[in-house]
Formats: C-alpha cells, structure tokens, sequence
C-alpha cells in the first residue's frame, strides 16, 4: 500500500479535503513531544518548509516556488485551518537546500498565531535574497532540517517537514535510510515534486511524484501533491499547506497484492548522475 498523490484544490478546507479524497476527512491523531525547555510555547504544528535550489530550479521556478508558499501563508484558507487547532499557533522555518552539505536558513522559526505575524514571515521570506547552487541531496536536507526541532523554542502536537523539489536524491545519504531516521524521530514527511517538462531536463526523474510518495514522504498522514504546471505553483502549495496545518490524512491509493515490487527504484537519481558524470554517490 502506498500514498496517494493529492490533486490541486482551489476553495476552503472542505473543498480541499473532498477534491483531495479525504474520507470523513479526520485530523491525524496528535502526539505529544518532550522539549528540554520549560518555557517552550505551545503550538499545533513545527513546520519545516524545505525548498530545492539546485540548478535544474530555473530562477522563475524559483521565484514561483517561494512566491507559492509566501501566498498560501497569508491566504484565508490557511489561517482558517490554523484557527481550528488546539492551540491555534503554528511554529514556522525557512530552509533552502542543494547539495549534501549545501542547506542553509532562509528564516529562522518564528510564531505565526495571525494575520499580522502571517504578514511578518511572508514578507521576511520574500526579503530574502535568492541564489542557486549545485547537486539535489533531499536526504542532506532531511536530515538537516531534522536537527531543527530540538532547540526550535516551540513544542507542537505534531512535527512535518514539508519539501519541495524537482529531482530525485543524487548526492550524500541514500533517501530511504535518511528517511527512515527522520521518521524514527516522530517527524511526518510531506511531499511537493515539481514536475514541469522541460527541453533540456537531462537530470529529470520520469514519475517523480511516485519516487516521493514511496522514497520521500511518510509518516502519520504523510501525502503527496504534485505540480505539473507552472500556473499550479500558489494553489498545490497552498493546498499542502492547509492539509498540514489542518492534519487531514489522504485515504491510501490500493494497489494489487500482486505488485510486490517497487514502482520506482529509490536510487534512480544516483544511478542518473552516474550515468551522465562518472563516479560513485552512495554513501
């Protein structure tokens, strides 16, 4: 059994729960997490929003991608779901990563509780400056971004990381491995795989939002949504957000019991770069 990839929606958490497939549409069960600090505030959600750079990103999939997630932070939909939560905060972080050793923090957490504090890390995402940078490790950024929670100041009912990309893993720890440690940690992992056709994509996964959904993503209420249009960007990333927040579970995608083999291999980005560059990626 296996994740479904969600379709887009366009209007309120009920139109997004019903397009996406949602059964009764039931929030994950929250779970509770230690945190060393005392004085640590209360949230629904730790989010890590994870976004490529690497190369094969062109600059206006770029300024789309962070553009997408700067709107469906300050969208209505949005804080309407952060609204329905227990405590009616959610805790947020900004991460651009590449390469194994190439992650950096666009924006530190901050506490986003309304529209003025929506307003604020919208505009402290959008500030920053851009830049691109070589190779597509999403299991150096996983395993990064784990890292972060451990001293993020907040204590949330639940912890996702939220990456978004356009290739496969071709650099640094092999992804299953690196994801299997995020998920041992109690850390959901959704997916956003940018699947635009390009003329010149040499790098690019065929059926890369079947690679997230059984490579990437897991944990409780883990989905996939993909973008295949680049007029798709504000509303996929809007529609992630708001399930995030909101803990909607996809129903599972049946597949035959007698599909016991993988869709896809989970090194097919290794093996790619090897093919075109020579040399050994696995670690």
């Amino acid at each position: 059994m296996t994740l479904r990839a969600l379709p887009l929606a366009l209007v309120g958490l009920a139109a997004l729960a019903a397009a996406a497939g949602l059964v009764a549409a039931a929030p994950v069960a929250p779970r509770n997490f230690a945190d060393k600090s005392p004085s640590a505030i209360p949230v629904d959600v730790e989010l890590v929003l994870a976004v490529d750079v690497s190369y094969s990103m062109d600059p206006e999939e770029q300024a789309l991608q962070r553009e997408g997630y700067v709107k469906a932070l300050t969208s209505r939909e949005f804080l309407m779901a952060m609204r329905e939560g227990a405590n009616a905060k959610v805790a947020v972080t900004y991460v651009e990563w590449a390469g194994a050793n190439d992650q950096k923090i666009v924006m530190p957490w901050r506490l986003i509780e309304g529209p003025e504090s929506a307003d604020a890390v919208a505009s402290e995402i959008s500030r920053a400056p851009y830049r691109r940078a070589s190779r597509t490790s999403i299991a150096g950024a996983l395993l990064f971004t784990k890292n972060l929670f451990d001293n993020s100041g907040y204590r949330g009912l639940r912890r996702v990381i939220d990456v978004s990309g356009d290739g496969a893993n071709n650099a640094g720890p092999l992804i299953v491995l690196s994801r299997e440690e995020v998920l041992a940690a109690g850390i959901t992992i959704n997916g956003l795989p940018i699947m635009l056709n390009r003329a010149t994509g040499y790098m690019d996964t065929p059926n890369l939002d079947i690679y997230y959904e059984d490579c990437v993503v897991g944990g409780p209420g883990a989905f996939v949504v993909p973008i295949r249009e680049r007029d798709q960007f504000i509303n996929a990333t809007r529609t992630k957000l708001v399930l995030e927040i909101a803990g909607r579970q996809p129903q599972p995608r049946v597949i035959p019991a007698s599909a016991d083999k993988p869709r896809i291999s989970c090194t097919v980005g290794e093996k790619m770069w090897q093919e075109r560059w020579g040399g050994s990626n696995f670690q």
